[in-house]
């Protein structure tokens, strides 16, 4: 689109930015976008990370390159400021048949806190050989800054995940989710390489636009002040939430049906033309 497509009245609007694929480029940012999010800040709009990544699994020089919020683990837990809004787990017993059946099924899986992000030695071993193996060099570095943050512990019956990511297993990880039952949603992994026993599995119901709407409530904006750019399965509902929707180009087909704008890729630094095109920023 040539025109801004942003909606609702003037003045302040809540950017929710998706992480992998949207605002980082295999878990690098374009120094153009983090210049965007300061810039379209200092004219007083407000930006949150919006990522299916747990905080503990975010670089850490993303956590401290100045943003106001973050909605993290696809929606289960929200921050802003320094004070935490929502912060969703698993049951006690939930987990205990997620793990069950995640075993039984010989799924390599990570379960992901805000603060810790556990799995056991045998994930990190095959993350590491898959990675040695992939034939994007960029994709490698980023599957490693992943494997640096993870914490390896054998024992996973007292953890009460946010979220659980299966890195590979023999059946569809959907096939699971039935299993366990109505309590979880799963969705495909983002990487199409890892087959179709990777994906994540969270909590039904709790999807990015959940932590959109309890970040909003504390705000006291509306959802039609709310932009939102996303690239991946977990960013349709709050693509469709926001009162105006950037699609990266190139995504799914039903991700595109919702785009008000589409951008170009973080390779391209694709947001900051997005950026500019809906007003939030002047052109350099």
């Amino acid at each position: 689109m040539t025109s801004p497509p942003l909606r609702g009245a003037p003045g302040r609007r809540a950017l929710f930015l998706d992480f992998d694929g949207t605002y980082a480029h295999h878990g690098v940012v374009p120094s153009a976008h983090a210049e965007a999010v300061s810039s379209a800040r200092s004219r007083g709009h407000l930006v949150f990370l919006c990522t299916g990544r747990p905080l503990s699994l975010v670089p850490d020089e993303v956590l401290g390159s100045g943003f106001d919020g973050f909605v993290a683990t696809a929606g289960a837990y929200v921050e802003h400021g320094g004070d935490i809004l929502l912060d969703r787990r698993f049951s006690d017993d939930l987990a205990a048949r997620a793990l069950d059946q995640l075993d039984r099924h010989g799924c390599m899986y990570i379960l992901e806190t805000p603060d810790t992000t556990f799995t056991r030695q045998a994930v990190v071993d095959a993350m590491t050989e898959h990675a040695r193996h992939s034939r994007s060099p960029e994709a490698a570095r980023g599957l490693h800054a992943i494997l640096d943050a993870l914490t390896v512990q054998e024992d996973l019956t007292l953890i009460r995940p946010s979220k659980v990511t299966s890195f590979a297993g023999p059946v569809p990880l959907s096939d699971i989710g039935d299993l366990i039952g109505p309590d979880v949603d799963v969705i495909p992994a983002s990487l199409s390489d890892l087959g179709e026993g990777a994906g994540e599995m969270f909590l039904a119901g709790v999807t990015k636009a959940t932590g959109i709407a309890v970040a909003l409530d504390h705000l006291g904006l509306s959802r039609h002040d709310v932009v939102a750019c996303g690239d991946g399965p977990n960013d349709l509902e709050m693509l469709q939430f926001a009162g105006t929707s950037v699609v990266i180009d190139g995504s799914a087909p039903e991700l595109m049906a919702t785009a008000d704008l589409v951008a170009a890729g973080p390779a391209e630094a694709g947001l900051v033309e997005a950026f500019i095109t809906m007003g939030l920023i002047e052109r350099p």
